[in-house]
C-alpha cells in the first residue's frame, strides 16, 4: 500500500483559526513577553506598532494548540472509523521563525501546515523525519507568521510507502 495522502509532499492541513482578544494578548504578555506594545494599550499607541498587539511568541503558541487538537480531533475520527494512524514521538526542533507583520486585539488568525516531506532515521528503525511548512494568516490571507518545522513519525505497516 502506499503513503496516506495526508502525509504526501505538498498535503496541506487546516489547523483553525484564533481571534486575538485584547485581554489574551496583554494575560499572555504579562506572564511571558512583557514588553510595553503587548501590554499596555496607551504605551502601545506611542510604539512602532501604533496599538497593542501580540507577542510573536503568542502566535506561535497558538499554532500548537491548534496542531494539537486537530491531531486529536483526527486520531478521534480514525479510532471511530478503525483506521490506524501513526504514532507521532517528539519534534528534533523549529528553523526559521518569522514573524512578518503584527497581529492586534480583534485580529483572527488562521493557522495551517503544509508536509515538506519526510526521511527514514538511520538512528531508529522504523521511525522518520516529518517536515513540515507551519504558518499562520490573517482574514486578507497575508502571512503573519511561518516556521519549517519537523516531527518524529513512526508509520503503520500498511501506511508505508511501497
Amino acid at each position: 500500500m502506499t503513503l496516506d495522502p495526508a502525509f504526501e509532499p505538498g498535503a496541506r492541513k487546516q489547523l483553525g483559526s484564533m481571534v486575538f482578544t485584547a485581554d489574551a494578548i496583554v494575560d499572555f504578555a504579562r506572564r511571558f513577553d512583557p514588553q510595553r506594545f503587548h501590554i499596555d494599550e496607551e504605551a502601545a499607541k506611542d510604539s512602532v506598532f501604533g496599538g497593542l498587539c501580540a507577542s510573536g511568541w503568542h502566535t506561535a503558541s497558538v499554532w500548537m494548540k491548534l496542531n494539537i487538537a486537530a491531531s486529536t480531533a483526527e486520531a478521534e475520527r480514525a479510532t471511530a472509523e478503525g483506521r490506524a494512524l501513526p504514532e507521532f514521538g517528539p519534534s528534533p526542533g523549529f528553523r526559521n521563525l518569522r514573524w512578518f507583520k503584527p497581529v492586534y486585539a480583534g485580529d483572527e488568525i488562521f493557522y495551517s501546515m503544509t508536509i515538506r516531506g519526510s526521511r527514514p532515521l538511520a538512528s531508529r528503525p522504523g521511525w522518520s523525519i516529518l517536515e513540515l511548512i507551519s504558518e499562520a494568516h490573517d482574514k486578507d490571507g497575508a502571512l503573519v507568521m511561518s516556521f519549517d518545522s519537523a516531527a518524529l513519525i513512526r508509520f503503520p505497516e500498511d501506511m508505508q510507502a511501497d
